[in-house]
């Protein structure tokens, strides 16, 4: 087994919104798809959201305000998932609930160092 980075993008503009209980809807759809990955016993590191707000680091030590808004697509969180191959990963991927939205999982094998 293999270990690979799922990372969570979607539009700018698609972001789920909804009343308290459409987002709860939501975030079941998210648990229930984790929760069938970690009873495969694929799930290495469940992962967080990322908050919209950061720092960007540059050559010659400049700092500015990040991520760019101004890009179609933000990241929006990303989990660590255990796989034979990159096809096994990618379908597991296909079962991501960002699919509802428009967004998309961009698959990345972890390469130890």
């Amino acid at each position: 087994m293999k270990d690979f980075l799922l990372v969570y993008r979607n539009d700018f503009k698609n972001q789920p919104a909804g009343s308290p209980e459409e987002m709860q809807a939501v975030m079941k759809k998210w648990m229930d798809w984790m929760g069938g990955i970690a009873a495969q016993n694929k799930l290495a590191d469940q992962g967080n959201r990322l908050g919209s707000e950061g720092k960007v680091v540059k050559p010659g030590n400049v700092i500015t305000d990040g991520p760019y808004t101004e890009i179609k697509e933000l990241i929006g969180g990303y989990s660590i998932i255990r796989a034979a191959s990159f096809d096994e990963a990618a379908e597991i991927a296909k079962g991501c609930p960002i699919l509802e939205f428009g967004g998309n999982v961009e698959v990345r094998d972890i390469v130890p160092m």
